[in-house]
């Protein structure tokens, strides 16, 4: 499948790099003309995806990478956010509202409800070699045709 425009940029699982994500994508998508309010679901479903591989995917004792890809077609942008650590055992329960797997650390467990509510769809996979967060959005504001 043809895109009309990609980007894809890999860093670092450290938390200081969420704010770096958050402002990639919302850079990148303003090809879509999108609304504020567009862009903040963007980022907010982002920021959720790439603070769970920073605190779920790598070990304390090692950080690993986390690789995003932008990608446009049409008037829709998707975003995939993968890392290759340890993976999510059981992601059916991963998902559920208010499930944690570190109580400890005081986590809400919302991080896949708040990308679900912001983006049109969202698809995860996961082994114990990595795991990958796809999403989606139809940026409705967007005058866009697809380039191929």
């Amino acid at each position: 499948m043809k895109y009309s425009n990609f980007m894809e940029v890999t860093f670092k699982a450290l938390s200081v790099n969420e704010g770096f994500a958050r402002v990639c994508v919302a850079a990148f998508c303003v090809q879509l003309n999108p609304s504020v309010d567009e862009v903040t679901d963007i980022k907010t479903a982002v920021s959720e995806a790439v603070t769970n591989c920073v605190v779920h995917a790598y070990p304390k004792e090692s950080k690993g990478d986390i690789t995003l890809r932008c990608e446009l077609e049409g008037d829709m942008i998707t975003i995939t956010v993968q890392d290759k650590g340890v993976g999510i055992k059981d992601i059916e329960k991963a998902r559920e509202p208010f499930y944690t797997s570190k109580p400890s650390e005081e986590r809400s467990g919302m991080g896949f409800t708040v990308m679900e509510s912001f983006m049109d769809n969202v698809d995860v996979t996961s082994n114990s070699f990595g795991t990958t967060v796809k999403m989606s959005k139809k940026i409705a504001s967007c005058p866009c045709e697809v380039v191929g």
